[in-house]
């Protein structure tokens, strides 16, 4: 079975066909870093590494492109409220985005440009599109004439008399109010470069089509980002790109939002919830698997409630890995995945339907250590190492293994609190072997107050915290 998509542009699932066999070419729309991320906008980069882990599993050799949008209005902004230079603005919260994705365990892409990095490029691009009169220069601005793009809002599926698009400050000059600047003439105080129609900065469409085509070339296969960029964003950039001579991307995959009481999670509306902040309480593999549960195309409404149950449910996976690991050895993942999790993530990555057949696995294993089948718990832990593997979610990886910490609670935390159960531990043994069991069944109804889940295992006793990875 191919793999196949929803493509915004079609509105339908269609078989996905790269343009070049064995190869897969993925341009994601990404930061723009006037403020440190929040984990609505790191669910863009989560959903997308997730389709790459499946592409490349399926043979595909993957180019995975992401942008830094690290000049704007809202930075310029910024730097005038913190009285700093905009580029250091830029630059901490690149970092803050990076350490981000790392924390949630986002493969770094293959290239990952700035803005700033490409304006001969785009200078390159809007000179050829005012020489064949699909932009033109006014007051130091560049604008794109939409009209002189015969298909222009067919991904949103607007029509171009009904649209509204306001003046905004300091673009003047338009030939039509709907017009969109690829270039803004300079303003005193900010940041300009230099260019044939005068001094100013990059729009913002005009990075992204510049920066796919140096980097993707005129055509690629896959074109992602959030929902709420289909316009004007994605829709701009198909105008500027194809009038430019570029076929542009082939198909189209959009993530939907994270909300808090049914808004869109946003620095403006005050409801963000930073990574950074977020990983202090939480695991960062529970926020991946939080994230990363839902199909890309369905809103998560956040919520604490439903990041404890993920804490759950992820942690009867953990749970299971390490009673199997216990019983079976240490067993490498799988070399495939089961065919009912594979047939999901064909069908336009459903990682829902994944996961359910992950969480099947795990019981049959659970079923097969509490009948001592040694060879079928070996497969079903293989199994579900491998499809945790697809997921970037395998705790069992080197990846994790050396940067996971307990949220809030930090590596050296955890070993103190794990000597003093493994203390607590030892007397509860030690009354058990003198037959004292009401001491015995105290200590362990004290560590159930305190939080902490004993089971006994032939190997000894073992704790874990309720609901969350054992140890």
């Amino acid at each position: 079975m191919s793999i196949r998509l929803y493509d915004t542009s079609s509105r339908q699932i269609r078989d996905f066909v790269p343009q070049t066999p064995g190869h897969v070419s993925i341009y994601l729309c990404g930061a723009t870093v006037q403020a440190a991320p929040h984990i609505g906008h790191i669910r863009s980069g989560l959903n997308f590494d997730i389709m790459r882990r499946w592409f490349t599993h399926r043979g595909y050799d993957v180019t995975f492109v992401r942008n830094v949008t690290d000049i704007d209005d809202k930075i310029i902004v910024k730097a005038v409220e913190q009285n700093r230079p905009w580029w250091a603005i830029g630059y901490d919260n690149e970092r803050a985005f990076t350490a981000a994705y790392d924390a949630l365990g986002c493969l770094p892409p293959t290239y990952e440009p700035r803005a700033t990095g490409h304006v001969p490029e785009m200078i390159e691009m809007m000179r050829k599109l005012i020489d064949t009169g699909h932009a033109y220069a006014a007051d130091g601005n560049v604008y794109f004439d939409v009209r002189s793009y015969e298909d222009y809002l067919q991904l949103s599926n607007q029509e171009l008399d009904n649209l509204l698009q306001p003046e905004s400050e300091g673009e003047t000059g338009k030939r039509d109010p709907r017009d969109f600047a690829m270039w803004k003439a300079a303003k005193p105080g900010e940041p300009s470069w230099e260019t044939p129609w005068g001094r100013g900065r990059p729009g913002w469409h005009l990075e992204c089509s510049a920066m796919a085509h140096k980097y993707l070339g005129p055509s690629f296969d896959l074109h992602g980002g959030g929902v709420d960029l289909v316009f004007p964003h994605h829709e701009n950039e198909i105008a500027q790109s194809k009038a430019y001579g570029d076929a542009f991307a082939r198909y189209w995959a959009h993530n939907a939002w994270v909300t808090m009481s049914g808004e869109k999670m946003s620095k403006s509306l005050g409801n963000s919830v930073l990574v950074s902040e977020m990983v202090k309480h939480w695991r960062p593999i529970v926020l991946r698997y939080y994230l990363g549960s839902p199909h890309y195309r369905s809103t998560i409404e956040y919520s604490e409630e439903s990041l404890r149950e993920a804490d759950h449910a992820f942690g009867r996976i953990e749970g299971f890995l390490q009673r199997a690991g216990e019983t079976v050895g240490d067993t490498p993942p799988a070399d495939d995945v089961p065919a009912a999790f594979a047939e999901a993530m064909d069908d336009d990555f459903a990682v829902p339907q994944a996961l359910a057949v992950l969480h099947t696995t795990v019981r049959h294993g659970n079923a097969a250590m509490s009948e001592d089948d040694k060879e079928a718990t070996a497969k079903a832990f293989a199994d579900v190492r491998a499809m945790l593997g697809i997921l970037g979610l395998d705790p069992l990886d080197a990846r994790w293994q050396s940067t996971e910490t307990d949220a809030g609670r930090g590596g050296e935390l955890r070993d103190a609190v794990d000597s003093l159960v493994r203390l607590v531990l030892a007397q509860r043994q030690a009354a058990r072997e003198r037959k004292d069991y009401a001491t015995a069944d105290a200590i362990r109804d004290e560590l159930k107050q305190a939080g902490l889940v004993i089971e006994d295992t032939p190997s000894g006793p073992r704790w874990e915290l309720g609901g969350s990875g054992g140890h």
